[in-house]
């Protein structure tokens, strides 16, 4: 989630904490902790992709959180002015509001390595967006009373509860979804394909269903407000004759480990060379991904593996027309977008616009 998010559930659960005892104190140093595991992105690991994978790494690690949380404890034990607090309620303190941040994060798609250095695939399960204002208006609007009202206990609790009431309903409107595309799944066939759930930007009412299908990937939109509507399928190319090419490299390995299979492969000519980039389909929207890599150069007809991978800047960004569109699509209307719609041309498995 985004460092405004993360600030304020720590400050949130530092006053529900300890608001009794260090009142608004409480809630400063919840803000401060709780932006810690964010610190990583500061560290450069030497290249595009290590950079990308690496984050969310051994900062959020629920080991290592858990044993600085312990060593707070400890310091705050012996040098905070605060003595009528015990060791154990300093623990806590320290566990809960750096624990959260990972365990949050990893209820978006990007991936947390929850048990570094334990070598898992990145924990994802998301039911919510990078950045939903509905999720941290809440909290921000609670600590301003707990802040006005000094009342820090109680209205930290109310945000945190109200918030956590949020990620419920989301956990369901994605139930129903999954609900919903299984006999669309089964239809075509992709019943055991890789599959996707996640919502769209700033909202849990719209979900996108990405699905693989061997070079063909699709893409759908579903409403909670749907009702009755058939999902609908639209199909784009992955260019896997490229993969191989792309797995070559170290970069590529760790990539496809960080994405599962959600990678899409083409080609450019950068600075005079034909490159080979993949595109982590997974983060953003179709025609508005922000992460493409570069892994490989033509050279003498033959793929090389580059030893440092680039970041590919998009040169597209999701403009107001695009935020309408898609709360109009949320609302239920079909006919206002199709998950499609902006990619290019060359994307499409059918040279057609699509019309769901």
């Amino acid at each position: 989630m985004d460092s405004v998010t993360q600030a304020a559930l720590g400050a949130a659960i530092g006053g529900a904490v300890l608001g009794r005892r260090l009142g608004r104190k409480a809630i400063l140093i919840g803000a401060i902790v709780g932006t810690l595991p964010d610190l990583d992105v500061a560290l450069d690991y030497g290249d595009a992709v290590a950079n990308v994978t690496e984050h969310r790494g051994f900062s959020h690690s629920l080991f290592v959180l858990t044993g600085l949380a312990t060593l707070l404890a400890l310091l705050c034990t012996r040098f905070a002015p605060a003595k009528d607090i015990s060791l154990p309620r300093w623990w806590c303190f320290f566990t809960l509001i750096l624990i959260t941040h990972p365990l949050l994060d990893a209820l978006t798609t990007y991936g947390t390595q929850l048990l570094w250095p334990i070598d898992l695939s990145p924990a994802a399960w998301p039911i919510i967006f990078i950045i939903d204002p509905l999720y941290t208006l809440p909290l921000l609007l609670t600590l301003g009373i707990a802040l006005i009202s000094q009342r820090v206990r109680k209205a930290c609790t109310w945000g945190l509860a109200i918030t956590s009431v949020y990620l419920v309903m989301a956990a369901g409107a994605k139930l129903l979804v999954e609900q919903r595309l299984a006999p669309a799944l089964a239809e075509q066939g992709l019943q055991e394909a890789p599959l996707l759930i996640q919502p769209t930007p700033f909202n849990i009412v719209l979900w996108r269903a990405t699905v693989i299908d061997g070079d063909r990937y699709y893409e759908s939109l579903i409403s909670v407000f749907d009702g009755d509507h058939q999902p609908r399928f639209e199909p784009l190319v992955r260019n896997t004759e490229l993969e191989e090419f792309a797995l070559s490299s170290q970069q590529g390995q760790r990539l496809t480990w960080f994405t599962g299979p959600f990678l899409r492969y083409e080609t450019q000519l950068l600075d005079g060379k034909e490159t080979l980039i993949a595109t982590d389909i997974r983060l953003g929207f179709p025609g508005f991904h922000p992460f493409g890599f570069t892994l490989a150069t033509l050279e003498n007809d033959r793929w090389r593996p580059l030893a440092v991978s680039e970041q590919v800047e998009s040169t597209r960004a999701i403009q107001l027309e695009t935020l309408s569109r898609l709360a109009s699509r949320a609302t239920g209307n079909t006919s206002a977008l199709c998950a499609s719609d902006f990619v290019p041309p060359e994307w499409r498995a059918e040279h057609v616009v699509y019309r769901c």
